[in-house]
């Protein structure tokens, strides 16, 4: 009963395609009308933004390669006029470089051509879930966090004793910790969120990936004051 009302949440949810090649098109709007969303298409940068300014959708599916405008110049253009939707970015690649470009400017999530519809809708399912969250807190860039500036852009916690360098993981943990600020988050929602269920990851990888995390940007991670354990339940990023 549950899993139906859920289901029926995400009914009538209003979401922008921009992707211009036909075939996908066609595939993406005939799966998620099925699915019982409204769908707008555009295939173009300058499309995308007029549709955007009349009405912002719930969720938007973001190709990087286009025509004119990049996915890139889109996303960055969508977040400086405040529209703080979530923005799954569609790419043929599958480098991190392209990755951590999509994420620093202020997209939510990506996935890598060609793809699962199943993976697509359940990656859908989880941005809208976090939606109301990050309407609250919207795309930050850095986090002061004591004497510790972490700079989400350039993927650095500037330290007095010395900076340290972020991974792309370590980026991507503290943006979902922020967005449940105060509030515990669990493992197996960092593995679903975060990790998105890779191959061989288990909670022990999330425990080592935050340990390191903290060493980073707490001056005494042995006594932390911000990113705490909450044993038995996950993790929490307080006092922000």
């Amino acid at each position: 009963m549950l899993q139906t009302q859920q289901n029926q949440s995400y009914k009538n949810k209003h979401i922008l395609i921009v992707e211009d090649e036909p075939s996908l098109v066609f595939t993406l709007q005939d799966t998620l009308e099925n699915e019982g969303y409204q769908v707008s298409v555009t295939h173009n940068g300058n499309d995308a933004l007029a549709v955007i300014a009349k009405k912002a959708p719930d969720l938007m599916l973001l190709d990087i390669m286009l025509p004119g405008m990049s996915g890139y110049e889109i996303c960055k253009k969508v977040r400086e006029d405040k529209h703080l939707f979530p923005i799954i970015m569609l790419t043929a690649r599958d480098q991190e470089i392209d990755k951590v470009t999509g994420l620093n400017i202020g997209a939510d999530d990506y996935i890598t051509k060609p793809f699962g519809v199943k993976e697509l809708l359940a990656r859908i399912q989880a941005r809208l879930r976090r939606s109301h969250t990050y309407v609250k807190t919207g795309p930050i860039s850095e986090l002061q966090l004591g004497e510790v500036k972490v700079d989400l852009i350039n993927s650095v916690a500037v330290r007095p004793d010395g900076n340290q360098e972020l991974t792309t993981r370590e980026v991507e943990l503290i943006r979902y910790l922020y967005a449940y600020a105060n509030e515990p988050v669990s493992r197996d929602a960092l593995l679903e969120h975060v990790w998105r269920y890779e191959f061989s990851t288990n909670t022990r990888t999330v425990d080592v990936h935050v340990s390191k995390l903290r060493s980073k940007i707490e001056l005494k991670p042995e006594d932390p004051h911000f990113l705490v354990t909450l044993h038995g339940v996950g993790y929490m990023l307080k006092n922000v």
